[in-house]
């Protein structure tokens, strides 16, 4: 992903969830993802995926059961 591209989804998604501390960082080793980022805590990826000139974006945000709150 390209430096405008990768503002752009991260302007969306600050507006989409309303939290500015989300940020997306660049991935050294892979071009076509980057690094969700909450409050400077990392949660997630996000991966670009290009198929018959659609453009889209999946993003993939793995949960510890043993960071879940307790069963009530």
């Amino acid at each position: 992903m390209n430096k405008s591209e990768i503002i752009r989804l991260q302007k969306y998604l600050q507006e989409k969830f309303a939290n500015k501390n989300l940020h997306l960082n660049e991935r050294k080793e892979a071009k076509d993802s980057v690094e969700v980022t909450l409050g400077g805590e990392f949660i997630g990826v996000i991966y670009r995926d290009e198929d018959d000139g659609d453009i889209s974006y999946d993003f993939n945000m793995a949960i510890l059961e043993m960071d879940l709150p307790p069963a009530a």
